[in-house]
């Protein structure tokens, strides 16, 4: 072997041990799938809007390391939160919604609106109640992250959904799909 291999090969070692720690002292416990925005709240807002996934890695050490990157996506129709506002069953990804490998969400044609103005009066505030979503998962080294549940505003809402609740009429009267902030 040659010095170039070998300081090559080391180099790689070293590196790998580094990543992966000694013995059982450096393995991956949990992964914690989160977004930037408003904590442990999702909403896709807009087509072509976007929101970024971040995949935590939980190691046995107590360290934590940054595997968005590295984790395999797994998005699906929430198969008990699955109809629009319009009582319409969700499209499978990668339809209404997509997922990057590297973590990054975006609402897409044909738009959706999986929420709900339970708040009758059109004078007053809305009072949302998310009728549909997706549910996201990350996988890496076997162990895979809780769910996160996503929302998507990128039409118009039902102004006159009765699936939900048959009491209620002109459902979102202002249009409006879910929350903004």
């Amino acid at each position: 072997m040659n010095r170039k291999t070998f300081i090559a090969a080391l180099g790689c070692a070293l590196l790998a041990t580094s990543l992966l720690g000694c013995g059982g002292s450096n393995k991956l416990q949990t992964i914690t799938l989160t977004s930037g925005a408003n904590g442990g709240f999702f909403n896709l807002q807009g087509i072509g809007g976007t929101l970024q996934l971040k995949a935590t890695g939980n190691y046995s050490n107590s360290k934590t390391h940054d595997l968005t990157n590295v984790v395999t996506y797994t998005i699906i129709v929430d198969p008990v939160n699955n109809v629009d506002a319009f009582a319409n069953l969700l499209l499978s990804p990668p339809q209404t919604i997509t997922l990057s490998n590297t973590g990054l969400l975006t609402a897409v044609d044909p738009a959706t609106c999986t929420w709900i103005d339970m708040e009758p009066d059109s004078t007053k505030d809305p009072s949302w109640l998310l009728s549909g979503d997706y549910m996201i998962t990350a996988t890496f080294q076997g162990i895979t992250s809780q769910p996160i549940f996503v929302g998507v505003a990128s039409s118009g809402g039902n102004a006159d959904n009765i699936f939900v609740n048959p009491n209620l009429i002109n459902n979102n009267p202002k249009g409006l799909c879910g929350p903004t902030s």
